[in-house]
């Protein structure tokens, strides 16, 4: 099982940077790509809550995951620590068995000069999403979330 590790400054305050983690009205702005719609199905953001979610290709070019052209993934906030650290467990819900299997995606916080470090990092990729499509695709993700907690 492959892992990617991102990171970002972002020029806000933990407190604000956390909240966009578990707000799903801001989670359907950042956690989505470019090209992509988000549809936030069920968003449950306390420690055992759940969330359901689809991301929908713009274009119908797009193959998706679980549809022709959409990616719909489901999961479960496993640990919250107020300003500091959300971790999911994630699943793809697709046919393909290469895309099947939990994954733990682990957002760590920390303090840092004028803002706040963050850290991404994804555990358990499916071995059919390519690391390096999965590294571009948080790179983006947590370049959105600063671009929306930076606005404020």
């Amino acid at each position: 099982m492959n892992s990617t590790r991102i990171s970002r400054r972002v020029n806000a305050p933990r407190a604000i940077v956390y909240r966009a983690l578990l707000d799903a009205r801001a989670v359907a702005t950042w956690k989505v790509p470019t090209g992509m719609t988000s549809h936030v199905h069920a968003f449950d953001a306390r420690e055992g809550g759940s969330f359901r979610i689809s991301l929908t290709y713009d274009a119908p070019t797009g193959t998706g995951k679980t549809t022709a052209h959409t990616d719909t993934y489901h999961g479960r906030f496993v640990k919250l620590v107020t300003n500091k650290q959300v971790v999911e467990v994630v699943e793809f819900e697709t046919t393909d068995p290469a895309l099947r299997g939990e994954m733990t995606i682990t957002i760590s916080l920390a303090d840092a000069d004028g803002g706040t470090d963050v850290l991404a990092v994804h555990d358990g990729l499916s071995r059919g999403v390519p690391t390096a499509d999965n590294e571009a695709g948080w790179r983006e993700a947590l370049a959105k979330l600063a671009a929306l907690v930076e606005a404020g």
